[in-house]
């Protein structure tokens, strides 16, 4: 019976080659089917070479979680850098802390495996700020939802009291509602239907801020 061919790379590139069979993996069944053994077979790599990488299915998960970070980052990046120019400081605080929003529910909605992964390790905020979850910026998600409420307070939007935790604030809820529609009673809301609620949440989020 022939064998199937194995793809010889650099050491570099073999731990990316796993990394994107991971992410992949991901995409289509979100973390449960991020598994080493299936990420080295659609790597084409043989196994002993995968582990010199990633020592288990939980270092490669931890990684892929990273890397879906990083693409939630970029797509709140879109949202934000299509935000219209203006001239008042306070309505760009407030488009940004949108964008924030938008980019975050569009994308759950849209590649809700990578969703999923993204907050599929359980690991505390020290790792929010790693590089390996962040968009083209160099910040990660949560550090652009800490700019756009830097920003709301420079412009003087959002009270100086009101803004220690404020991020656990806009995010819980905007995440909440992200997990109701993919996972939850809402996920079988119509396109059209959830973006109108996710814009109303945010408004609910901006005021109660």
């Amino acid at each position: 019976m022939p064998t199937r061919a194995r793809t010889t790379f650099r050491h570099g590139d073999l731990r990316r080659a796993l990394l994107e069979a991971g992410v992949r993996l991901a995409r289509e069944g979100g973390p449960s089917a991020v598994v080493l053994r299936e990420a080295t077979r659609q790597a084409g790599v043989v196994p002993n070479a995968a582990y010199r990488h990633f020592a288990d299915r939980d270092a490669l998960l931890l990684a892929v979680c990273a890397a879906a970070q990083a693409e939630l980052a970029i797509a709140i990046e879109q949202e934000w850098n299509a935000c219209k120019p203006r001239r008042n400081k306070a309505a760009v605080a407030r488009d940004h802390l949108r964008a924030v929003g938008t980019g975050y529910l569009r994308f759950a909605r849209r590649e809700p495996g990578l969703f999923r992964t993204a907050f599929s390790v359980h690991q505390d905020l020290e790792r929010a700020g790693i590089p390996e979850m962040a968009g083209n910026s160099g910040r990660t998600p949560f550090q652009l939802l800490g700019q756009a409420l830097d920003e709301m307070l420079a412009a003087g939007v959002l009270a100086p009291e009101r803004r220690m935790a404020a991020e656990f604030l806009a995010w819980s809820s905007v995440h909440g509602l992200a997990m109701l529609l993919i996972d939850g009673p809402l996920r079988a809301m119509d396109d059209t239907h959830a973006e109108i609620v996710g814009q109303r949440l945010i408004d609910m989020v901006e005021r109660g801020l």
